[in-house]
């Protein structure tokens, strides 16, 4: 398991205009400065749109199971 500043993640995803799918969602975080682990946790996400940040949270949670 990743460890990652979950405090910056909500930041990003809290920031994002929804619907967005898996890669725009990488962008945005690189835009916005995300830290490299954020990122490697992003880029685990299954490829798809997300509709809200609780839909990439769970995605998030969901990698751990």
């Amino acid at each position: 398991m990743i460890k990652v500043n979950m405090v910056q993640m909500q930041k990003n995803l809290s920031e994002v205009n929804y619907p967005i799918n898996k890669k725009d969602l990488i962008k945005h975080a690189e835009e916005k400065g995300a830290d490299e682990k954020i990122l490697r946790f992003f880029k685990q996400l299954p490829l798809r749109d997300y509709q809200t940040a609780t839909d990439v949270s769970e995605a998030l949670n969901n990698l751990d199971s």
